[in-house]
């Protein structure tokens, strides 16, 4: 036997180490403060997603098919589409989709360009009366819509614009919060890659288009996440200034189903589903950017 092996110790049999939780600050979350959130986070989950889940489920399930039996029952037993086939045959919900389509589209571009210009000329630009001005989007948010319809339905009526999808979209075509959310995402930036441009030679244009703008995407996608919301939930202000069922909204649109087919949720579950399926795929394809927000990237120079 060696000299070395007669003086190296034995290290003793390693035990396994119990697995740790722990938060973002690297802290040890104890095993009944874990349990209480996840019972939390479940709660908020079925509060949030339960009810379209439901209507998802109604919707797919047969005219055989009791949908209010005791205990109720989630899944259908035979799934069948027939119910969005019925939506068809019994309103023109594809025209009205058409509708809301184009007024949600043309709603994220106003929003989107209306919101960007005006949040950078607050938060970037010197000039007088800029905390005035958005003392006044401030309070334009306290306004209630309720409170001012009337003025804009008389508005509307003096342009022409009643009874038209260009009267639904503008009203809205730039939002008060939008305009302070993209103010708040520009006042993030660093002045000093501003004033390196500005050096450089770029002028306002220049400094808006290529170095602040593509800084704030997440916060760009948030608006418009927003705006194609409200614009495609919309159910007040559409039902007021149309007359015309063949310019009617998808909102509008199903209020139909409710009042001739009361008793047949199945028709209306379906309804529901197809009103609320073109957010979920709009959220998808921008939730990468939505949740990356203001902080994100660094401006390439």
């Amino acid at each position: 036997m060696s000299v070395l092996e007669k003086v190296r110790p034995e290290r003793p049999a390693t035990t396994p180490r119990e697995p740790r939780v722990t938060d973002d600050d690297g802290r040890r979350v104890r095993p009944g403060e874990l349990f209480w959130r996840y019972l939390l986070l479940l709660a908020v989950l079925a509060l949030t997603t339960g009810p379209f889940l439901w209507q998802l489920a109604t919707s797919l399930k047969g005219p055989t098919e009791d949908i209010y039996s005791s205990p109720p029952r989630l899944l259908p037993a035979h799934p069948t589409l027939h119910n969005y086939a019925r939506v068809a045959d019994t309103i023109p919900v594809w025209d009205y989709a058409l509708n809301s389509l184009k007024v949600a589209a043309a709603n994220v571009v106003t929003n989107c360009v209306g919101s960007a210009l005006a949040g950078y000329a607050l938060a970037r630009l010197r000039y007088r009366g800029r905390r005035v001005t958005t003392l006044v989007f401030v309070l334009a948010m306290l306004v209630p819509v309720e409170g001012i319809v009337i003025a804009q339905f008389t508005t509307m009526r003096e342009l022409g614009l009643n009874n038209t999808l260009v009267g639904v979209l503008l009203p809205g075509a730039v939002g008060a919060m939008n305009v302070l959310l993209m103010r708040g995402a520009f006042r993030a930036l660093p002045y000093e890659i501003e004033e390196a441009a500005y050096v450089d030679g770029a002028n306002v244009w220049q400094r808006f288009l290529r170095i602040a703008l593509p800084s704030v995407k997440g916060t760009l996608a948030v608006v418009a996440i927003f705006a194609f919301m409200g614009a495609w939930d919309d159910f007040l202000w559409p039902l007021i200034v149309l007359s015309d069922p063949s310019k009617f909204t998808l909102t509008i649109g199903l209020n139909y189903l409710h009042g001739t087919f009361a008793n047949d949720e199945r028709l209306v579950a379906a309804g529901t589903v197809i009103a609320v399926a073109p957010l979920i795929a709009l959220f998808a394809c921008l939730q990468r950017y939505f949740f990356r927000g203001v902080g994100e990237g660094a401006v390439k120079g």
